[in-house]
């Protein structure tokens, strides 16, 4: 039956011995899956249980700044308040059209103009601090803690891609390790998000939503208790320097005392634990779209979504022209050409069009005024690259001259930061390009935690080690990796991975190759990632010379849209296989990834709509195991009462298209 209401809320006061007030409180969902308990005495903590099963035990909250410790005992509770809301909003550049917001909420609010807030949704929870402060105040600490039921399995990246050996500063893109609590280094930083494995079905996904004005978290094991992760935040910025061509370069060379500045009524962000019965219920979650301010962008028409021909990966190296290939007019024409014939949306112009630390000296060899003409011409939009630094030496001045000229957007890179100035300035340089309608995709950056619905220009983030790895190494992990993905860092949002590669290699015959790249796991694995994968700005990393040469698949990744009306994931385990649905109009997109092990996924179709369906398949070949270029297309007649069994090489995927007949 379904419960109406807050259940509570159970309020206990108990004093002991010597006086303390004890005061307690219980928070259910709307349809009593998660529960949460706060307590305070002397301090504040909270728990929370799935059902039956505990999966956070009482962990502290609080803050401190210079000016207050923000006392977060029992007795200084001022008041309670409850509320509860159901409703739905509209989606832009998203996996779907509409999110449905359902919650409940418990409001304990401070003396002295401060609070904590908590949601109990079904899939997850939530709270987050709040103030209302006259005076800035410096946050010198956050006391944010994790303690954990016994000692569960961690799948979480470390910061071992350090910048400059700055601690704090890392490039956000790692491998997820498969760690206890009691094994993890004790001085390592980890990141969100994060995924914690209670038993063999329930597993949560630790992160955070609408970061705006403060730091990002990191996280690191308790030093005195065990099953515990402490927070830990970038203190702000002191000094910066500019430094390399690559890595950080605008990296920090001292760092305040204080992680962030703060006053005014403003709200801190969400501490979020996202909580599954079944894994495949982490591949169409909404949590932070949910927890994050809504659209600040009045009319979102402008906002495009769609397909990107790109030059980096591939280097530029195009081959079957009477022009020398390379960062030139010429080629960046013929990158246009090919997307204009394959109805692509737009081509990036990465690294070397400008100066990496001016965007206003431009390459010679780059006639960028009549590649923005002839682009439009054509129907396609430019992107262009810039690092962080270069676009934040006049943000106002540069999106006005390059929207002037047609551009479309900035990929923004090598930002490797996550502090409070770092975080704040990716929504400063989004509400600029906004007013300027302009993209924006962001590079060398933590994972998403709101920005895209506050700023839905914001078409996609890095922040997931994606395929340009592969041009430096063959680590075989890629196709696990590949599989935790869907289920851990796509719960934060879009990730741009940069699929599409056709030079396909099996686990044994891979090897690096920076003018040459090829991917780990079979060509149907990459076409999958398309569907598998939210990117409402999604590259195409191969070069126009092969796409050209295998036109089928060309065609048919071309034709998959980069947002979608609705998704439904129909299957799937962590690490190990993934499969998900997702429409767009009156089409239907199937995709399905696997590990290392070869597989048969069946596929119930009973989710469609009545009626009859063409169905164009791509899927493994009978000898993609050895060659993985190897696959088979075919077409056939489905109905919503049938179902279809996929076999899946190793490193295989699937890719489907269903159009109603």
């Amino acid at each position: 039956m379904r419960k109406k209401g807050i259940t509570l809320i159970l309020i206990l006061t108990v004093f002991t011995a010597g006086g303390q007030q004890t005061k307690s409180w219980e928070l259910h969902s709307p349809q009593g899956r998660n529960t949460i308990r706060i307590q305070a005495d002397t301090a504040l903590h909270w728990s929370v249980s799935h059902g039956p099963i505990p999966v956070l035990s009482p962990s502290p909250l609080g803050l401190e700044s210079n000016i207050s410790l923000f006392p977060m005992g029992a007795a200084f509770i001022r008041s309670v308040k409850k509320n509860k809301f159901s409703g739905a909003f509209a989606a832009i550049a998203y996996k779907k059209d509409s999110v449905q917001n359902e919650y409940n909420e418990l409001d304990l609010q401070y003396k002295g103009g401060y609070g904590v807030l908590f949601r109990a949704y079904d899939d997850g929870v939530a709270c987050r601090f709040y103030t209302m402060l006259d005076k800035e105040q410096l946050i010198s600490r956050e006391k944010t803690g994790f303690h954990f039921p016994d000692d569960p399995q961690l799948f979480i990246p470390f910061t071992s891609d350090l910048r400059q050996g700055e601690k704090y500063s890392c490039s956000f893109e790692e491998f997820y390790t498969s760690t206890r609590m009691e094994d993890m280094p004790p001085d390592t930083l980890g990141y969100l998000p994060l995924l914690i494995q209670y038993n063999d079905t329930v597993k949560a996904v630790l992160l955070e939503a609408d970061v705006q004005d403060y730091p990002a978290m990191f996280v690191q094991k308790h030093s005195g208790r065990p099953n515990s992760l402490n927070s830990a935040f970038a203190s702000f910025p002191a000094e910066e320097a500019t430094r390399g061509k690559y890595g950080i370069n605008y990296a920090v060379t001292s760092r305040e005392h204080y992680i962030a500045r703060i006053r005014g009524v403003r709200h801190f962000p969400w501490r979020v634990l996202v909580i599954s019965d079944h894994d495949r219920e982490l591949l169409n979650n909404d949590m932070v779209q949910r927890l994050s301010e809504p659209s600040r962008i009045a009319d979102p028409s402008w906002i495009k979504t769609g397909k990107v021909a790109w030059d980096w990966w591939n280097d530029w190296n195009i081959t079957g022209v009477t022009f020398k290939a390379g960062i030139n007019t010429l080629t960046y024409k013929h990158y246009i050409d090919f997307a204009a014939r394959n109805k692509l949306e737009y081509v990036v112009l990465d690294e070397g069009w400008s100066d990496d630390w001016d965007l206003l000296k431009l390459n010679p060899a780059v006639d960028l005024m009549k590649l923005a003409d002839y682009a439009k011409n054509k129907n396609v939009g430019l992107i262009l690259w810039t690092t962080w630094y270069a676009l934040l030496q006049d943000t106002e001045g540069l999106c006005a001259r390059y929207a002037a000229m047609g551009i479309r957007g900035f990929k923004v890179d090598f930002i490797d930061r996550n502090d409070q100035k770092a975080v704040l300035s990716c929504y400063k340089i989004a509400e600029t390009a906004a007013r300027h309608k302009l993209l924006l995709d962001f590079h060398g950056v933590f994972a998403p935690q709101g920005l895209q619905r506050t700023w839905p220009n914001v078409v996609n983030f890095e922040g997931v080690r994606g395929m340009e790895y592969m041009k430096w190494s063959a680590d075989d992990r890629v196709a696990e990796h590949a599989v935790r993905l869907p289920f851990v860092r796509m719960v934060a949002g879009p990730m741009d991975y940069t699929p599409g590669a056709f030079r396909n290699r099996t686990r044994k015959n891979a090897f690096p190759s920076h003018s040459l790249p090829q991917s780990l796991g079979t060509r149907c694995s990459q076409l999958a990632m398309y569907i598998v994968y939210e990117a409402p700005l999604q590259m195409l990393a191969d070069n126009p010379s092969v796409y050209t040469k295998e036109q089928e698949c060309t065609d048919f990744i071309a034709a998959i849209p980069a947002s979608f009306s609705e998704t439904i994931a129909l299957d799937g385990r962590f690490g190990e296989y993934a499969v998900v649905a997702r429409r767009k109009g009156t089409d239907w997109y199937i995709g399905g990834l696997t590990n290392w092990n070869e597989r048969v996924v069946t596929l119930d179709f009973s989710f469609l709509p009545a009626g009859r369906y063409k169905a164009e398949i791509f899927r493994d070949g009978a000898n993609a195991d050895r060659d993985a270029t190897d696959y088979r297309k075919e077409t056939r007649e489905i109905n919503s009462s049938q179902s279809l069994q996929v076999q899946l090489a190793p490193g295989g995927g699937f890719a489907i298209r269903l159009s109603p007949l």
